[in-house]
């Protein structure tokens, strides 16, 4: 009666397994037929599963057959990495699966069937559903014709289904997690890494209440005694919310335990801190790693390195950089964001050096607005004109605004300084039409380098341009034109030019020098 009973629980969640997988996006009909029938519908078919012919699947099928011959388990080392080679060939052979496509056909050919039942403990199984976890539908499609082969002699282990749990979660699928996880409970199966599974599951997807409630039952289930994992994972939830009171806490719990801190343990608090902005703590927290017996990895440095870089501890920074300049430069984009920005907002002597060669590892793709605008203002306050429009140009193709009169006037000091007068007007054009932030100084240094250069018509043009935005003039205004006329001695004008202060009640221009 209860294997009776059993069996009706796996049946029942089997169909809302795999109801779950068809509703998430339903397989065109022509997909649902098997590989054999496919491939003689149409010649697109038959392209897309050209991986699979005949050949392919014989010499994959003869494979697992060698492997399967033994009657006895499989316990050699020699052994077991003949099943991976084995599970890793079957891995990719199904990697190549389109979306939706139906795979049982592929399983059947290869005879998977019997590669999972010759591996000890669900090991060839876990195996397989680890190597697909990039792609987790089709994973838990392998799972789930995995469950269709149950039978006495061929039973599920937890493992498998802690496994189809974080598969579920990864494809943000969080109510067949817990259906998945309710079946195992039926039938026996539960143990703390299904628990610690569907933690993780409930986690990445933002579900921290119930990732919490998760632990709670566990604490409550006198079967199931809480590891190293939960709490690392728990860890992980508070450190995510920034709730540090909460994951010192567990950290405090951990320690009157008789668990010991893992690696995983150190970099998630390191993360937390992060994360929180908590310089000392992330510090404090990796020199203690440093003492102990666990050993800082590569990881770890990579989020110091992260650590040092928002703080804008550059000398920290370049030193671990060094470390780890291998692993950043090759896949780190985020990492070489974060220290280019350091860098934008540092005095550091060699600042345009340093940005230029980290530079050369960010793809083209990864273009941030906001590092641009950075970018913009650093060459313009070291008065690399070309540079900085090289990054004023890129900023209007791709639509990206400027917001702060900061770097509006950085831009302006830029173009003063080297008396590009036309380059800044130009540089106004493009930036009004754009919807940039105009303020009164871009027109007031176009008036004062256009006098410097006795170019008065352009300079009356610009109260022209001052009106059509709605900034009039200021005693600023009237002083830098007074100023242009009395340098040249044309006194008439300058006279012209206090007569209207007076008018206007803006006093004399004597106490008031342009900038």
């Amino acid at each position: 009666m209860r294997a009776a009973a059993k069996a009706s629980s796996v049946a029942k969640v089997g169909h809302l397994l795999h109801r779950r997988l068809s509703s998430h996006k339903p397989p065109p009909p022509s997909l649902s037929k098997t590989l054999t029938h496919s491939s003689s519908s149409s010649s697109s078919g038959a392209a897309s599963l050209r991986r699979f012919s005949s050949d392919g699947i014989s010499d994959l099928r003869d494979g697992v057959l060698l492997l399967t011959e033994k009657t006895s388990s499989i316990h050699t080392d020699g052994e077991r990495e003949k099943l991976r080679a084995t599970v890793s060939a079957l891995a990719d052979e199904l990697l190549t699966v389109p979306d939706h496509q139906e795979i049982a056909g592929v399983l059947d050919s290869c005879s998977a069937d019997a590669l999972f039942r010759r591996s000890p403990n669900g090991f060839a199984s876990i195996e397989l559903l680890s190597h697909l976890k990039s792609r987790p539908l089709l994973a838990l499609e392998v799972f789930n014709w995995r469950r269709k082969q149950l039978d006495a002699e061929f039973p599920m282990v937890s493992e498998e289904y802690a496994k189809a749990i974080a598969l579920a979660g990864r494809a943000k699928n969080v109510d067949l997690a817990a259906d998945l996880f309710s079946e195992a409970g039926a039938v026996g199966l539960l143990e703390t890494s299904l628990y610690n599974a569907l933690m993780t599951a409930y986690m990445y997807n933002g579900l921290t209440k119930k990732a919490i409630s998760i632990f709670e039952d566990l604490k409550g289930d006198h079967r199931c005694t809480p590891t190293i994992v939960t709490y690392n994972i728990l860890l992980s939830i508070y450190g995510r919310s920034m709730l540090v009171d909460h994951m010192e806490a567990v950290l405090r719990t951990i320690d009157e335990s008789k668990l010991s801190r893992n690696l995983t343990t150190y970099n998630t608090v390191i993360a937390a801190y992060v994360t929180a902005w908590m310089w000392d703590q992330m510090e404090s927290t990796f020199h203690a790693m440093e003492e102990g017996p666990i050993n800082p990895d590569v990881n770890t440095l990579l989020l110091m390195l992260r650590g040092y870089a928002h703080s804008c501890n550059l000398e920290k920074m370049e030193r671990t950089y060094e470390l780890v300049k291998e692993q950043v430069n090759d896949r780190q984009v985020p990492l070489i964001r974060a220290m280019i920005c350091a860098y934008c907002k540092s005095s550091h002597p060699e600042r345009v050096q340093k940005i230029g060669a980290l530079m050369k590892f960010m793809p083209e793709d990864e273009y941030r607005p906001w590092l641009n605008v950075l970018l913009i203002r650093v060459y313009a306050q070291e008065g690399l004109v070309e540079a900085m429009e090289r990054f004023i140009s890129e900023a209007f193709c791709r639509n990206t605004m400027v917001t702060t009169s900061g770097v509006m006037r950085s831009i302006i000091s830029s173009y003063f300084q080297c008396n590009a007068v036309d380059r800044l007007a130009g540089f106004v054009k493009q930036a009004e039409y754009a919807g940039w932030r105009i303020c009164r100084s871009l027109y007031h240094c176009k008036m004062v380098m256009y006098g410097k250069q006795n170019r008065l018509k352009e300079m009356h043009e610009v109260l022209d341009e001052m009106e059509n935005c709605r900034y009039f003039p200021t005693k600023k205004t009237f002083v830098i034109m007074y100023k242009a006329y009395s340098t040249i001695g044309r006194k008439l004008e300058a006279q012209t030019v206090i007569g209207m202060m007076w008018k206007l009640g803006l006093g004399y221009p004597g106490d008031a020098l342009p900038s």
